[in-house]
């Protein structure tokens, strides 16, 4: 029987954090290309106000899911410090309880998406004539968050234990069906919006129900076993330590860019469905990133939970050094590339020209993202969490507001926007990295089981 398993706590580490990453960059790719597909459908067939009123909800749909990201990150570092420990009975503990936590997420996020849709649009200065589309869109697309929340949970898991190719073997299946749903509900249905939200929902359970499935019948410790499924008020307590920390993080990032959001409303609707076309390098761009990411926090809880102290700071070190490439590279590829890619989702030329300026802008800007994002995941790997967001949201959620409401009132053009994403990933790395030396020289890296 083939083995999906590796061992994050043996061999070279340049080489297994790459077989390790690779399958999640395109597995979170594929997550992106929901979203995308989406945009580019009704932005082809659908019509440019069709494209506004799904690029409306962008920042929504990303708070939502970062949310779930966030609980998924917790049960991640805990499943891994545990295998890390070859602890077996605290494996299927941390499983089953976060199976429950994840799924309940999901479900409280449904039906806050539902309820509060227009309110909060309305709240953001979505344009009048893309609202409903909006609104419609939005309450469609929150009933796959319960499916999405299983999806990130079992991922979580099975990454966790070394295996992300049967994620990515899952979602490439349900991306097909997406891709091709999208087409049928736009195109033959002719139901625009509602249609691409439609697709995504089928798509998301198709992916959930596989990866659950896995589960089940799994022969490994972190196999999932309905008798067991029970909440462990220890392994509450540990995944929430590290999840709501993260989640408040994503949360926060996502109304501060509210207000991004809310600033580009200001300008016409030209250069809001081209920032809609735009911004679609940043969960592109942002997802790819996100699974070296997470090989840092799984290399690094496992090796924790191991007690091989060395090889957690080389983790971070050969991490920080991965994110930072692929980010550049894909930051000037896309800005190469901002013509066929703008393409994808409009057909009108003012609204490429209006995304290229966002794309011109952010193709370096991507390279100062990993310093932030890539030492928080590592010092999550060693179990803090706190402090972390605490400075993010000083250094990062604060200051983009203050940028808003001090540059960016000042000269009000669409550049001084979107400078505020570099600087404030600059001066959020900065302390970031030296909690982290701080908490790796002072025993954080020691094993706590």
């Amino acid at each position: 029987m083939k083995r999906y398993e590796m061992d994050l706590c043996t061999g070279a580490l340049w080489k297994k954090i790459l077989l390790f990453s690779v399958p999640l960059m395109f597995t979170n790719l594929l997550q992106v290309v929901f979203n995308m597909s989406d945009v580019a459908a009704v932005g082809k067939f659908a019509g440019s106000l069709a494209l506004g009123s799904v690029g409306s909800t962008s920042i929504l749909v990303t708070m939502f899911t970062g949310i779930l990201i966030g609980m998924a990150s917790g049960v991640n570092a805990l499943t891994a410090l545990y295998i890390g420990a070859k602890n077996d009975r605290n494996v299927r503990e941390t499983v089953h309880t976060a199976c429950i936590l994840c799924l309940s997420s999901g479900l409280l996020i449904l039906l806050f998406g539902f309820t509060f849709a227009r309110h909060i649009l309305t709240m953001m200065n979505t344009k009048p004539e893309l609202i409903d589309g909006a609104v419609r869109y939005l309450r469609i697309y929150v009933f796959g968050m319960p499916a999405l929340a299983l999806f990130n949970f079992g991922n979580a898991v099975l990454s966790a234990s070394g295996d992300t190719k049967r994620p990515l073997y899952y979602l490439s299946f349900a991306g097909v069906i997406n891709v091709i749903l999208n087409l049928f509900f736009v195109i033959i249905c002719k139901l625009d919006v509602a249609g691409v939200a439609l697709a995504s929902i089928i798509a998301e359970y198709i992916s959930a129900a596989l990866v659950i499935a896995l589960l089940l019948r799994s022969r490994e410790n972190y196999a999932l076993h309905p008798s067991e499924l029970q909440i462990s008020p220890d392994k509450v307590g540990r995944i929430l330590r590290i999840s709501i920390p993260s989640a408040i993080q994503n949360i926060l990032f996502a109304i501060a860019n509210i207000f991004v959001q809310t600033s580009v409303n200001s300008f016409d609707h030209v250069i809001v469905e081209g920032n809609s076309a735009a911004a679609n390098t940043d969960p592109l761009v942002y997802n790819m990133m996100a699974a070296i990411y997470t090989g840092c926090t799984s290399f690094i809880a496992q090796n924790r939970g191991a007690g091989k102290r060395e090889r957690c700071r080389k983790s971070y070190e050969l991490c920080l050094l991965y994110a930072t490439c692929v980010g550049l590279i894909l930051g000037i590829s896309l800005y190469l590339l901002r013509v066929p890619f703008l393409s994808l989702f409009t057909n009108d030329a003012e609204v490429v020209t209006a995304g290229t300026t966002r794309l011109a802008i952010m193709a370096l800007s991507y390279g100062l993202s990993p310093l932030m994002d890539c030492t928080l995941a590592a010092s999550r790997g060693l179990g803090r969490t706190v402090i972390p967001t605490i400075l993010v949201i000083l250094s990062s959620v604060v200051f983009r507001l203050a940028w808003i409401f001090t540059i960016f009132a000042y000269f009000h053009t669409i550049q001084s926007l979107y400078l505020l994403y570099a600087f404030s990933w600059g001066i959020t790395g900065i302390p970031e990295l030296i909690y982290f030396i701080y908490i790796y020289r002072h025993g954080a890296a020691e094993p706590e089981v």
